[in-house]
């Protein structure tokens, strides 16, 4: 490689192990052991990544002694082959992680199977009739929820099926356990039914919408829950004292949403920027109450969010490929990939040293960061 190709590379060329798939990334998911990602595409396979990067930053990076001018040199070696199941649904399967490097995907045959590390199949934790279109997890209760798209199960290791008591006109497309696995909150068509998982499960509130929840977050004190919304912005609910709100004003739907613990804030996708919200003064009442300024206004609109797990950073994926990373509540950038195809997934490993992300163009990449490029 001539020296100005070395000069021209970006950040992500540098940093990143990327991988090209056949079909576009829907999602993403880092194991619970923090070694693997899996990759889940519209062609209905899924691939798996180990995390360990066999070039680390860091013995790329070199110091100049007269100067103190810091340098990393490009990989020299190619990436290993992301490890590819056969086809498990007609378009993206749910996925969600089980045990410690592996996960559990549902199918399109309507079983929830332990998918390992290594890309096998071991298990069938359940079969239903009709495909599984909603999934997830909970370790420490060893719960499953899981939706045909209508009716919502629960089943706690490999025992028999509970089924929740909804009607056959209901629609289910997101399913999310709280942080302390005591309840699960299921999508509707104009709103979320939040059920009790201990003892006999029970539904304990129906709250209401104008649009469909697409995606579920809770905070990681279960006491929010985030939704973004297909049409008007995304909805807050407050479990601790019933309160909700809608925060609107969003140019492009909200398919991402994300908590902040470091920084007990919440941002959204949708916007010509990273929008964030302080929870010690939650946009309930009021869309700009405790409103953060992070990051710089675009002319495309941002895709997809990713709070750090440690530090007061957040990442962005936006429509035209490229992904920054801002400090809370600073207008300062790191731009870690300029250009390419919309960013469809985004999230952190649970130590913060790497970025996963997936684009519509079928990329699947893991940014790894040396661990003194982040000084706060």
């Amino acid at each position: 490689m001539n020296q100005h190709a070395i000069q021209n590379l970006t950040l992500f060329d540098l940093l990143a192990r990327s991988w090209r798939r056949p079909s576009a990334t829907a999602d993403l998911h880092f194991s619970a052991d923090g070694s693997t990602v899996a990759f889940t595409s519209m062609d209905g396979t899924v691939a798996i990544a180990a995390v360990a990067d066999q070039e680390p930053p860091e013995s790329r990076i070199r110091i100049s002694g007269d100067l103190g001018r810091t340098t990393i040199r490009p990989r020299e070696k190619p990436s290993a082959p992301l490890i590819a199941t056969a086809a498990l649904g007609k378009g993206s399967v749910p996925l969600t992680t089980y045990l410690r490097s592996g996960f559990l995907v549902g199918t399109a045959a309507g079983e929830a199977m332990h998918l390992t590390a290594s890309g096998d199949i071991t298990e069938t934790l359940v079969k239903i009739d009709g495909a599984i279109v909603a999934i997830d997890h909970h370790p420490r209760t060893a719960t499953t929820a899981f939706s045909d798209g209508h009716e919502v199960f629960l089943t706690r290791g490999q025992g028999d099926a509970i089924r929740l008591r909804r009607g056959a006109a209901s629609s289910t497309a997101a399913i999310a356990f709280s942080p302390d696995g005591t309840r699960i909150a299921c999508s509707g068509e104009n709103g979320l039914s939040i059920w009790a998982t201990d003892g006999d499960a029970g539904r304990t509130r129906e709250v209401s919408f104008a649009a469909r929840p697409i995606s579920i977050r809770w905070s990681g004190d279960g006491t929010w829950l985030a939704c973004g919304l297909e049409t008007g912005g995304f909805a807050l609910v407050s479990m601790a004292d019933g309160r909700t709100g809608i925060v609107a004003g969003f140019p492009s739907p909200v398919r991402s949403v994300c908590w902040s613990l470091p920084e007990n804030a919440l941002f959204a996708s949708g916007a010509f920027r990273i929008a964030g919200w302080s929870m010690t003064a939650p946009p309930v009442e009021d869309e700009t109450s405790g409103a953060l300024l992070t990051g710089r206004t675009g002319l495309v609109p941002v895709e997809t969010v990713a709070a750090h797990p440690e530090k007061k950073l957040v990442a962005a994926g936006y429509a035209d490929g490229r992904i920054t990373i801002a400090q809370i509540g600073a207008r300062d950038e790191l731009v870690v990939r300029t250009l390419g195809n919309a960013i469809t997934a985004l999230a952190w490993s649970g130590d913060g040293r790497h970025l996963a992300m997936g684009s519509i163009d079928g990329t699947a990449a893991i940014v790894t960061f040396p661990a003194q490029i982040f000084k706060q």
